[in-house]
């Protein structure tokens, strides 16, 4: 039996024959499928993907090994889906960029170019908004407009590579949106990224981070992927998660923990517990010893985020001290754990920052 990636064929990129095939969405084989339909040879399925995934081409004109012919019937019957940078912004800090994309709906998500000793990082979103409330975030202010395609999931990568000239070395699934409430788009994503015809970068160099959709988890993990599961965990009690986290009063911690367990057992991955300091609400040593007897047993790893400042939230960091004291605390316990880099604050590009800015900034 197939996986459900593989099972859409070309036809399921077309919401109705009137519509634009989406040519980026595609895996290689549902390419052959459309081409051999339009009676062209296998080979130039190959030829096309090598385009788009490979050379990262942003029209059907730079694919000067195709006839003029081909070329035009793609450009009848499909869409290759660009992003527009409508605005680049660097940080002075620490010369991480930030990038304002435009849709081709026309509208907007943030993406973030990271650099790094070990290579450069792409942190992508997976949305236009997101439902699922985290009251720390900017991300879900103005609630979830739409899931993102693949195709516009990899473009945010294809882009940023075009404009800095650099390879792509890990990508983490954390901007605008929560993955796994666009499980199927995801997961296509995460295949084509891959695919040693593309990108072909390392399923264990993608990281995919969820607030905690039990059965979500449960259905990746049984895909057996080699990719990290980061889960926003932010605070280790029903009762204080509850307050910064509406997606707890679905799922309880003991749910949480139980799909985690799943998805190690399945998987053999390691799990990461993101965990935003919030001073006066989840930065106290009794937290500090909760959250040492969830990660314990499942030899999670610990990354401390100082909760990032969003202008229509009032929550504050720990000073450095309290960070170091709380990080400290955990250490005796024996947990791994590290405090995140604070990349690209100063352009609103760090954790929890991302959001539909270009429409706020305009609607207002």
């Amino acid at each position: 039996m197939l996986p459900i990636w593989m099972v859409f064929s070309w036809h399921c990129l077309k919401k109705e024959m009137s519509e634009l095939i989406d040519l980026k969405s595609l895996t290689l084989d549902e390419l052959k499928n459309m081409l051999a339909d339009w009676g062209e040879k296998p080979f130039r399925a190959g030829q096309i993907y090598d385009w788009i995934h490979k050379k990262l081409a942003r029209s059907f004109d730079e694919m000067t090994n195709l006839s003029v012919a081909l070329r035009e019937k793609l450009a009848e019957n499909c869409e290759l889906t660009t992003l527009t940078a409508e605005r680049l912004q660097e940080s002075k800090l620490d010369g991480t960029k930030k990038a304002l994309f435009a849709l081709p709906d026309h509208n907007m998500v943030e993406s973030v170019w990271m650099k790094y000793e070990h290579g450069n990082s792409v942190c992508i979103s997976s949305q236009v908004g997101c439902a699922m409330g985290c009251r720390f975030c900017a991300s879900t202010i103005g609630g979830k407009v739409r899931d993102l395609t693949p195709a516009e999931m990899l473009d945010q990568i294809y882009a940023l590579t075009r404009m800095n000239g650099e390879r792509v070395s890990n990508v983490v699934v954390m901007g605008t949106g929560e993955p796994l409430d666009n499980y199927d788009n995801v997961l296509r994503f995460i295949h084509m990224l891959t695919d040693e015809k593309g990108l072909n970068i390392s399923q264990r160099n993608i990281t995919v981070s969820t607030c905690g959709i039990v059965p979500n988890i449960r259905r990746l993990a049984e895909e057996k992927l080699q990719i990290t599961l980061a889960l926003s965990l932010h605070a280790a009690t029903d009762e204080k998660r509850r307050e910064i986290m509406p997606i707890a009063n679905k799922y309880t911690i003991a749910q949480l923990m139980d799909a985690c367990r799943y998805y190690h057992d399945e998987t053999g991955r390691r799990i990461t517990f993101e965990y935003s300091l919030i001073a006066g609400v989840n930065d106290r040593p009794e937290d500090a010893k909760n959250l040492a007897a969830l990660a314990g047993p499942l030899n999670s790893h610990i990354n401390l985020i100082p909760v990032n400042p969003v202008r229509e939230r009032t929550f504050v960091q720990p000073d450095h001290r309290a960070v170091l004291a709380f990080k400290n605390k955990l250490e005796k316990y024996h947990i791994n754990v590290t405090i995140r880099r604070e990349l690209g604050r100063d352009i609103d590009g760090a954790c929890g920052q991302l959001r539909r800015s270009y429409k706020l900034e305009n609607e207002t």
